[in-house]
């Protein structure tokens, strides 16, 4: 079981940030970083199943703001290398929420200075620059969202009010630090701000492109196709009802209640498998047990 074990790890930990090789979870010793082992974010951060699920939502839903979209298509090559793209993100998201103080900073400064040159015109002629507080608060708030939401829908369900409420609170200090401003920081105002954000997106051929590319992603391996899949369309489900029409994704209910019995199928072995995730060397650096 221990062979089973540390292959399918091997293959999780090879989508994450920590195949990059640039953070060290595990020391300074003692170092809190931006939140502690006590912050929500790091339970909801730590759980590889329903981030994976979340950050596939949150790239449909970037996809659909004009700006957000062209600042990608323009200056990234995730058309040519989704997986390096995926394990930058996750490098981010894991190393501001659970690495030491100084590697977090760095990564903030790091993605600030790459900012400053993502600049241009989107098709509509307006425009845009990824260091836009306003923009900076899109992206933010459709990937917060989208983890949050997946969170709640395949790890803990009762997950109390109180806590959602501080998980916003909490992550808003690295949106903000980036240079966003009118952060949604609780439950109340992430959904008024959800609802005047909708005037001003829209689907386009490079939304539809994108969704092309999350749909013929390559897997890790043959063995992990399957699960691929099946968190894409997980990703899929979990989009607010109006996203999935404007990608002319409809879920139907049917097809709901079988992509989510399969993740509650397959969460259970990845939780078990993986030993050595951020979450478990940062808990191994505060003193903590792994897990």
């Amino acid at each position: 079981m221990e062979i089973i074990r540390r292959r399918i790890e091997r293959q999780v930990l090879s989508l994450s940030g920590i195949s990059l090789g640039q953070i060290d979870f595990e020391n300074p010793k003692g170092d809190p970083g931006l939140f502690g082992p006590d912050a929500v974010c790091w339970r909801i951060h730590g759980d590889f199943t329903s981030m994976l699920i979340g950050g596939i939502t949150a790239l449909l839903l970037q996809a659909l703001h004009p700006l957000a979209l062209a600042g990608v298509w323009d200056h990234s090559n995730f058309r040519e290398d989704l997986l390096g793209r995926l394990r930058r993100t996750g490098q981010f998201v894991s190393g501001t929420t659970f690495a030491s103080r100084a590697d977090a900073d760095w990564l903030i400064d790091k993605v600030r200075r790459i900012h400053l040159h993502v600049v241009g015109t989107a098709p509509d002629g307006r425009r845009y620059s990824a260091s836009d507080p306003e923009l900076l608060t899109w992206v933010h708030v459709a990937e917060v969202h989208s983890f949050l939401q997946a969170h709640l829908r395949y790890l803990d369900p009762e997950m109390s009010g109180a806590d959602q409420d501080r998980y916003y609170a909490e992550i808003a200090l690295v949106a903000e630090r980036l240079g966003a401003r009118g952060v949604p920081r609780n439950r109340v105002q992430m959904d008024s701000y959800l609802q005047r954000m909708r005037g001003q997106l829209l689907c386009d051929e490079r939304s539809r492109e994108i969704l092309r590319i999350l749909l013929a992603a390559p897997a890790p391996s043959r063995l992990a196709a399957p699960v691929g899949k099946l968190f894409m369309q997980a990703g899929i489900d979990l989009l607010p009802d109006w996203a999935q029409q404007m990608l002319d994704q409809p879920m139907t209910p049917l097809r709901s209640r079988l992509v989510r019995s399969g993740v509650h199928g397959i969460a259970p072995i990845i939780r078990w498998a993986v030993r050595s995730g951020s979450l478990h060397r940062s808990r191994v650096r505060m003193g903590l047990p792994p897990y």
